[in-house]
C-alpha cells in the first residue's frame, strides 16, 4: 500500500511501541515522530532504551506491539520500501579495519544492489559530503576514530536515504571531533533535507533549534521543540528540564512500588 502523497508526512512515525527482554520492560508505549528535514535529538541516559528502539526501527528485533512507519511505509508490512529510505550509524563500529575506505563502501553498495559502475560516482559523492575524498584508498584501521565516524556516515548515505538514524555517534570522540560530526549532520538536515534522529546521553549535543525527545527507562517523558520542552518542565535550560523530568518520573516509580 502506498503512503499518502504529501510533503507533510513524517519521515519517521513510532506509535505505541513496546518491547521486553524476558520480564524486563525495555520500552513502554513509546510514541514519537521525526519530521522531514528536521533534526531530532533522542535524549536519554544509558539504558533508557535508545538502542532497543533503533533495533526495532531497523528490524534487527521483531516488532511485537505498536507500529513504525518510515515515510508512511510500515516497517513490518513493507520492510523493503521502508528500509530503502533509511540510513543508520550504529553505536558499535561496523567497518572492516583491514581493507580500504573505498572497499568498505563498495561492499556496502553491493549489499544494497548497487552495481560497481553505479557505485563509483555515489562513493565519490558521499566521500565529498563528509570531507574524506583524499582518504578513499587508505586502510580504515589507519584512520582516527572521528574519521571512521565520517566514513560510517558516508556509508549510511550511499543509497541516498531520506531518514538518517545515529545511535550515540560521538562516543569516544574528542571535543573537536564531536563538534565536527554534529555540525556535519546538521548540515545534511538543513541543506539536503534529510530527517535525522540523533540518539545521545549528552545534553549539550541538543541545539536551540532542535526537536527533543526525552526517553527515560523506556518511557517518553517529553517531546517537542527544545524551548517548548524546557518551558513546560519549568526548567531554566535543557539540563535542568532533563533533571526535573527524570527526577519526577523516578519519584513516581518509587511511590508506586512503596
Amino acid at each position: 500500500m502506498k503512503p499518502p502523497a504529501t510533503a507533510e508526512i513524517p519521515a519517521l512515525e513510532i506509535e505505541r511501541i513496546g518491547h521486553r527482554y524476558g520480564t524486563r520492560v525495555a520500552l513502554n508505549d513509546v510514541s514519537l515522530s521525526v519530521g522531514q528535514s528536521s533534526f531530532t535529538v533522542l535524549l536519554g541516559l544509558n539504558g533508557a532504551g535508545k538502542s532497543t528502539l533503533f533495533s526495532l526501527i531497523t528490524r534487527l528485533y521483531a516488532i511485537r506491539s505498536g507500529r513504525i512507519r518510515i515515510f508512511g511505509h510500515d516497517v513490518a508490512a513493507e520492510p523493503g520500501a521502508a528500509l530503502s529510505m533509511l540510513g543508520v550509524v550504529f553505536q558499535s563500529r561496523a567497518l572492516d579495519l583491514d581493507i580500504s575506505v573505498r572497499q568498505n563502501l563498495m561492499y556496502h553498495a553491493a549489499l544494497h544492489g548497487i552495481s560497481g559502475r553505479q557505485a563509483d560516482p555515489l562513493i565519490a559523492q558521499v566521500l565529498d559530503r563528509v570531507a574524506m575524498t583524499d582518504r578513499s584508498r587508505d586502510r580504515v584501521g589507519n584512520l582516527s576514530i572521528g574519521q571512521m565516524r565520517r566514513i560510517e556516515i558516508a556509508r549510511a548515505l550511499l543509497h541516498r536515504p531520506r531518514l538518517l538514524l545515529l545511535d550515540e555517534p560521538t562516543v569516544g570522540l574528542d571535543i573537536k571531533a564531536r563538534a565536527d560530526i554534529l555540525d556535519h549532520v546538521r548540515r545534511l538536515s538543513t541543506v539536503e533535507g534529510i530527517g535525522v534522529l540523533w540518539a545521545t546521553h549528552l545534553i549539550d549535543e541538543a541545539g536551540a533549534d532542535d526537536d527533543v525527545v526525552v526517553l527515560h527507562k523506556g518511557r517518553v517523558l517529553a517531546q517537542g521543540a527544545l524551548g517548548e520542552v524546557v518551558g513546560k518542565s519549568g526548567g531554566a535550560d535543557l539540563r535542568d528540564a532533563f533533571g526535573r523530568l527524570t527526577g519526577a518520573a523516578d519519584q513516581r516509580e518509587l511511590e508506586a512500588t512503596a
